[in-house]
C-alpha cells in the first residue's frame, strides 16, 4: 500500500482563508527577520572593524584630528570618529563658556556627560531592529500552533460531514496542518538564536566604545592615555588653545612627576 505524500503544496490547496492568512503572515515575519537579521550583522562587523581601527591608526597618530583622519568613513557612520568630534566639541565649548565668565562644570565632567549622551544615541540606533526578532521568536510558535489548531477543526469537520472517521481518513488532513506547527517553529528558531546573538554583539560594541571614550577622557584631561592602554597620543596639539591655563600647565608638568 502506497503512503500518500503529504506536503505544502497539498495543504495550500486544501486550505481556507485562515490557514493561508496565517502561512502569508508566517512568511512576511521571516523575510522581516532575517533582513534584520542580515543588516544588524553586518553592521556588528563593521563596529567591530571600526573598533580595530580606534585601537589600532587612531592612537598612533600624533594629534587627536590626525586621529579622526585615520578612521574611515563620515562622523555619521563611524562611532569612534562621533566620539572623538564630540571630544573637542565639547572641550571648546568649555574652553569658550569659562572665556566668557561662566562657570560652567569641570571640564572632566562636562566632557563625560558629553560622551555618554552621545554613546547613549548610539546604543538607540544599535537597538533598531532588535524588536522585530524578539516579536518574532516570541509570538511565531504560538501564530503557527494557532494554524495547526484551525486546520485540525476544519479537517474534522470535513470528515464529519463526509461521515467517515477512519483512521486513513483523519491522519491524513491533521498530519498536514501540523506543517504550520513545523513553519512557526521555523521562523522563531533563527529569530531567536539571532537575537540573542546580536544583543551580545550589541553589547561588545558598546563596551568598546566605552573604553575608547574613558580612553578619549583621559587624553584630554590628564594629557595621556593611561599605560596599559598602550601608546600614547599627545594632546597639546589639538587642546592646549582649548583647554585653560591650569589644565595646559597640569599636562606640562606631568611627565617630570613621572
Amino acid at each position: 500500500m502506497a503512503i500518500p505524500q503529504i506536503g505544502f503544496d497539498t495543504l495550500w490547496a486544501q486550505a481556507d482563508g485562515v490557514i493561508k492568512g496565517v502561512a502569508l503572515m508566517l512568511f512576511v515575519m521571516s523575510v522581516a527577520s532575517w533582513y534584520v537579521i542580515v543588516t544588524k550583522a553586518f553592521s556588528n562587523w563593521r563596529l567591530r572593524r571600526m573598533a580595530d581601527q580606534a585601537t589600532g591608526a587612531f592612537w598612533k597618530a600624533g594629534s587627536l584630528r590626525d586621529g579622526v583622519a585615520a578612521l574611515d568613513g563620515d562622523v555619521r557612520g563611524n562611532p569612534f570618529v562621533e566620539l572623538a568630534h564630540t571630544s573637542l566639541d565639547a572641550t571648546l565649548q568649555h574652553h569658550q563658556a569659562t572665556a566668557a565668565g561662566r562657570t560652567p562644570p569641570v571640564l572632566s565632567d562636562w566632557l563625560t556627560r558629553a560622551l555618554r549622551e552621545r554613546i547613549a544615541r548610539r546604543q538607540v540606533r544599535m537597538q533598531s531592529g532588535m524588536p522585530v526578532l524578539a516579536t518574532v521568536g516570541s509570538s511565531a510558535p504560538f501564530i503557527g500552533l494557532f494554524g495547526t489548531v484551525w486546520g485540525i477543526y476544519h479537517a474534522l469537520m470535513t470528515i464529519g460531514a463526509s461521515g467517515q472517521a477512519s483512521i486513513g481518513e483523519v491522519a491524513g488532513p491533521v498530519g498536514e496542518t501540523l506543517v504550520m506547527t513545523a513553519l512557526g517553529l521555523a521562523v522563531a528558531i533563527p529569530a531567536s538564536l539571532a537575537y540573542n546573538a546580536l544583543l551580545r554583539a550589541n553589547k561588545t560594541s558598546v563596551a568598546a566604545m566605552s573604553a575608547f571614550t574613558y580612553e578619549l577622557h583621559d587624553m584630554i584631561v590628564v594629557g595621556q592615555r593611561l599605560p596599559e592602554g598602550g601608546g600614547r597620543i599627545d594632546a597639546g596639539a589639538d587642546t592646549t588653545t582649548l583647554a585653560t591655563a591650569k589644565d595646559a600647565r597640569r599636562r606640562e608638568a606631568m611627565p617630570e612627576a613621572a
